[in-house]
């Protein structure tokens, strides 16, 4: 396996945690992995360092601030977790690590909605953009849920409704309950794979930031992001731009249809067998689509079509 190196950048009065696997010199584009959540951690990302070793570039993790092992910040309120934080914090990791003039950017879930938030600016050294499992907008996403909720066993969906209303949504069943919709829309891989649960385990300990921004659950997004949307946005993207996202995935077809549609020249593969994690659930395929796509632009092809 390439070296890793593990720091922290300052931002503000806080650290961000970072790890590069493989060099920085090796004079291919580096590639920047953005984690979903709000407030999940690279943990269950981990997966995409793979391609350090498939084609010799740099692949760099990591935590957002209020995160995993950067700065964790719980007695921050809902004004404080804004998207332009993330972006200055993503702005401050570039220039700390000397990428900013050339840099591949993959984002996942809310990673993808903040690497579309950084690409829509027209960022000079951004080459390549990978969009994995992302919304466009949020009052879609959460007609989607609702809508893959219905389709659930009918006695998982009582068991949900009764500890909404009842305000026990930290019960064991109703967790039982959700983690039936997990198992479908979320990571289709039983048990999950330890770098999965392991992030699933820190949001539990800390989840300061995704109660902020997202909600108590998948299904009631009431944070600060509740009617983030950046569709009308998505023509200034100018970097080539891979969208992924897998065929049972809670960001469905309508989800991200206006990425497909609206970002200039995007191409779009959709994984057959998996949902919210095709880097988990169909680990090589996606490896090689999202390294081939960056070999492309590397070779001024632009990438697969």
């Amino acid at each position: 396996m390439p070296l890793t190196k593990e720091g922290f950048a300052p931002f503000r009065d806080y650290q961000t945690w970072y790890r590069i696997t493989g060099t920085l010199q090796s004079g291919k584009l580096p590639l920047v992995v953005v984690h979903g959540g709000p407030g999940c951690t690279h943990d269950y990302v981990d997966s995409f360092k793979d391609i350090a070793a498939l084609d010799g570039r740099a692949v760099i993790h990591y935590d957002q601030l209020g995160n995993g092992n950067s700065t964790r910040l719980p007695d921050k309120g809902a004004d404080f977790w804004t998207v332009s934080l993330f972006l200055a914090e993503l702005d401050n990791l570039l220039e700390h690590l000397g990428i900013g003039d050339r840099y591949a950017l993959l984002g996942q879930s809310w990673g993808g909605m903040l690497g579309s938030e950084h690409a829509v600016r027209r960022p000079s050294g951004l080459k390549a953009l990978v969009i994995a499992n992302s919304p466009a907008n949020m009052l879609t996403w959460v007609a989607e849920a609702n809508r893959l909720r219905r389709e659930l066993p009918q006695a998982v969906q009582d068991t949900l409704l009764r500890h909404e209303n009842a305000g026990t949504i930290t019960d064991p069943e109703y967790i039982a309950a959700s983690r039936v919709f997990y198992d479908r829309h979320v990571c289709r891989v039983v048990p999950w794979p330890p770098e999965v649960a392991r992030t699933f385990a820190i949001m539990d300990e800390d989840n300061t930031v995704y109660r902020n921004m997202n909600g108590p659950t998948e299904f009631h997004v009431i944070g600060t992001l509740r009617d983030w949307t950046i569709e009308d946005r998505l023509p200034l993207v100018e970097a080539p731009t891979l969208l992924i996202s897998g065929r049972f995935d809670e960001a469905t077809p309508e989800v991200i249809r206006p990425y497909a549609e609206r970002v200039p020249g995007c191409r779009a593969v959709v994984f057959e067998s998996s949902s919210h994690m095709p880097h988990v659930e169909e680990r090589a395929a996606c490896m090689s689509v999202v390294s081939d796509f960056l070999k492309g632009i590397e070779a001024g092809s632009g990438g697969p079509g």
